[in-house]
């Protein structure tokens, strides 16, 4: 979320992966730039940092460049539910530092959403269903980016058994439900923001707060710039099946309460 969470993930990111044996990290870039959207620039620095991946989501073209980016970036991952017709791709296969092969996708909810998008459950069936856990795949990491959770946890449900991981973003607040599912699937609700907690869900807190208690607008949302949370999921998978042995939920740094492995 803005330069803060940048400046955290450029900070910290390096030493967990180094720390914790990371073999593959995602992160959702969603609100890097300004928090709205991705620039290239922040993208590099994201990747630079040690993220093998990063998702999008509602906002993924709100910086112009990224229309170009992406189409030459392909460690940028869109929404799989935009229309057929959007830059970049929903949905890739990577290889891991140690050689296995990590399926990365994003879908968009749809409840409370500004505006309509494909079924996310059909879309991310045909994706599953061509890349089998514990065969193409040796993990599935979903980045659920919905509103409501209620969708988040009816999309863990839907993977259970075909994915490492169902992780929601979009909210920017961290939940305290991290398991794993029966199927043998990880879920966290929401893997909340790398960014400034004293705020609001990441912005300068005086607009937001005019705008709730007025009703009425004066200036744009800026993103909080005190030091920031590095919040996320870290998950342990078997490497022969995909499904995960272990879930948990991160905090680093700023006001969050720390959970570290």
């Amino acid at each position: 979320m803005g330069r803060a969470g940048r400046a955290a993930v450029k900070e910290r990111l390096p030493k967990l992966r180094a720390e914790w044996r990371l073999d593959f990290v995602v992160i959702n870039g969603e609100n890097a730039s300004s928090g709205m959207g991705l620039t290239g620039d922040h993208a590099k620095l994201l990747l630079d940092a040690g993220a093998d991946c990063v998702t999008l989501g509602d906002h993924a073209f709100d910086q112009k460049d990224m229309f170009q980016f992406i189409e030459t970036e392909p460690r940028v991952i869109r929404p799989l539910n935009f229309a057929k017709t959007a830059p970049g791709k929903g949905a890739r296969l990577f290889t891991s530092k140690n050689g296995r092969k990590v399926l990365v996708t994003q879908v968009l909810g749809q409840v409370f959403m500004k505006r309509a998008f494909d079924d996310p459950f059909s879309a991310l069936d045909t994706v599953l269903k061509s890349h089998p856990l514990g065969g193409l795949a040796s993990a599935v990491v979903v980045d659920v980016h919905c509103e409501a959770t209620s969708e988040k946890m009816a999309m863990g449900h839907y993977c259970d058994g075909r994915a490492s991981l169902v992780v929601g973003t979009h909210t920017h607040v961290p939940t305290g439900d991290a398991q794993v599912l029966s199927g043998g699937t990880a879920y966290l609700t929401d893997a909340g923001m790398c960014g400034d907690y004293d705020s609001v869900i990441g912005m300068d807190k005086a607009e937001p707060m005019r705008r709730f208690i007025t009703g009425m607008a004066k200036t744009r949302f800026t993103p909080a710039l005190g030091e920031a949370t590095l919040s996320g999921v870290l998950v342990e998978t078997d490497d022969n099946t995909g499904k995960a042995k272990s879930v948990r939920m991160i905090r680093v740094g700023g006001r969050l309460q720390e959970a570290i492995p």
